[in-house]
């Protein structure tokens, strides 16, 4: 320590000077960002979402998964309405009636959490599925928009060797029908001047520098990354927040894999 203290005395001013700037300067770059997500993750208190944006909750693709996960704890965590679409009935009824179960809803008899279900298929007709989800939301105090319904490759493969039916899904479902939902929901949250949009994007698409032999899902997610970006610039000031999370690999039946520490279960 002597002689590091002795070497420093014996430096010129101005160099000691832009040292200690720059270790100012490297310590504010690692530790303050540190801290905020300390702060964010555990310390900040609970977002009051339906004082803050509305009262209800659309959340596409919520009968399995990350959607199930997040509806879950929209309703019980957050105490919103949730408006739940999907393709299939069945599935979208068992997931409301947990929800209920678990939250204390199902929108009669004075119930805590209301809930709805729209069948629509994302990877169909668009402007079908656009008047279904118009209908459904018309009289809705809709908050929050968790734009979650993606699709990924059968199996990993190179780019020409993919069926187009199979490449034309993706982009129909992570692109088109993630535009045209927020474009929906968005120009309701405009006319009452408040709203959340969380897209789901994908590491494949923002964190990693390529995603070889699934090069037409990742494209698709960093659509997402980039759309939520620029729309939470353009809505900013019609208090409107859109944000994109981006999760890496997780234990979904879209990937055929159980919960583990590499890729952990949605609920966890």
């Amino acid at each position: 320590m002597t002689i590091i203290i002795n070497h420093l005395r014996g430096l010129p001013s101005w160099l000691l000077l832009l040292s200690i700037l720059g270790l100012f300067s490297l310590v504010s770059n690692l530790l303050v960002p540190l801290l905020k997500w300390l702060y964010a993750a555990f310390l900040r208190p609970r977002k009051d979402l339906a004082r803050s944006y509305g009262s209800w909750a659309v959340v596409t693709g919520a009968t399995d998964g990350i959607g199930r996960a997040v509806a879950f704890q929209l309703a019980c965590g957050g105490g919103l309405h949730l408006l739940l679409v999907g393709r299939n009935p069945a599935k979208l009824r068992q997931v409301a009636a947990d929800i209920a179960a678990a939250c204390g809803g199902g929108g009669g008899g004075g119930s805590l959490v209301k809930m709805r279900t729209v069948v629509i298929d994302l990877a169909g007709d668009a402007a079908e599925g656009r008047r279904r989800l118009e209908r459904a939301i018309e009289g809705l105090d809709v908050g929050v928009l968790v734009n979650n319904a993606g699709t990924t490759h059968p199996s990993a493969a190179y780019a020409h060797e993919m069926p187009e039916e199979a490449w034309q899904r993706i982009v129909k479902v992570n692109v088109e029908a993630t535009t045209w939902v927020a474009h929906t929901v968005i120009r309701r949250m405009v006319e009452k001047g408040r709203g959340a949009v969380v897209n789901i994007g994908s590491a494949s698409g923002t964190a990693l520098p390529s995603f070889p032999f699934h090069a037409i899902y990742s494209a698709t997610k960093a659509y997402v990354d980039q759309l939520s970006k620029s729309l939470n610039v353009e809505y900013k000031d019609k208090g409107i927040d859109v944000q994109c999370q981006i999760p890496f690999y997780v234990a979904t039946k879209m990937i055929s894999a159980k919960g583990s520490f590499f890729a952990p279960d949605p609920i966890t």
